[in-house]
């Protein structure tokens, strides 16, 4: 039986991670290791300046006390799931991980904690908070297929599911990230002693929505599924760079 390790950045108590977990469970052994609260936007952060303790909840899922995803995923994996994960799963998220969305996401942040440990991982998220049942059985379907056929590529699959009955979802679309305008909203409070508070604005306003991207396939409704690399190394730029360093006396030749 497969061995899941399933987080999010919602909380252990958000319904995405809820109706996902209990579809895999159908079929799976899962173990849930999720933040005990919203940690969404925090990206790939990881607690280091103090221990962290969990909370077993009933069912054997277990909440990390103000934990990020990827401490989750790193604790999860390393110590509370015995034996081993062999794939990780993140989400469902409320709320959708498109296009630049994947710099600031937990949900995605979760599945790259998985593949640096060396695990198959998938980021799910919902374009909305109502048909989480749609994206659990649209994962359940990739879990199945990945059984099947195994994909050996070394990716984090990031899913993106319309928020619509599975009887409308016109099919699956492999894409890449489009983009965004850089956000520019800072909305400013002053609290009760005259001290200024600063809220962030909402993401910028999308940019690049070809066909080929995630934005265009789910507002198509289509399932799209990015694959993405941990390796953040701008290949087609280092023989510039280093003709550059050469040219500044930095490198001699």
């Amino acid at each position: 039986m497969l061995r899941i390790l399933v987080s999010n950045d919602d909380g252990v108590s958000a319904p995405g991670i809820r109706t996902l977990s209990e579809a895999l469970r159908r079929t799976y052994h899962v173990q849930v290791v999720a933040p005990d609260r919203n940690r969404s936007g925090a990206s790939n952060a990881l607690t280091l300046d103090r221990p962290l303790r969990t909370v077993v909840h009933e069912n054997s899922d277990i909440a990390l006390v103000e934990g990020t995803p990827t401490d989750c995923v790193y604790i999860g994996a390393n110590l509370l799931m015995r034996p081993r994960p062999e794939i990780v799963v993140s989400g469902i998220n409320c709320g959708p991980n498109l296009g630049d969305d994947v710099i600031y996401s937990g949900t995605v942040a979760a599945a790259m904690e998985g593949r640096h440990l060396g695990l198959p991982a998938i980021a799910v998220s919902l374009n909305g908070e109502t048909h989480y049942d749609t994206a659990a059985e649209i994962t359940c379907r990739l879990l199945t297929m990945l059984q099947q056929v195994p994909l050996r590529a070394g990716n984090i699959l990031n899913v993106n599911v319309p928020d619509v009955p599975l009887s409308e979802i016109k099919g699956m679309k492999v894409t890449r990230c489009g983009t965004r305008r850089a956000p520019d909203v800072v909305y400013t409070q002053m609290d009760p002693k005259g001290n200024p508070l600063y809220w962030l604005g909402p993401p910028g306003e999308k940019l690049d929505t070809g066909p080929d991207t995630d934005f265009a396939a789910v507002d198509a409704g289509y399932v799209s599924v990015t694959p993405l690399h941990v390796d953040l190394t701008a290949y087609s730029v280092q023989e510039k760079l280093e003709d550059w360093l050469q040219k500044a006396g930095v490198i001699q030749e």
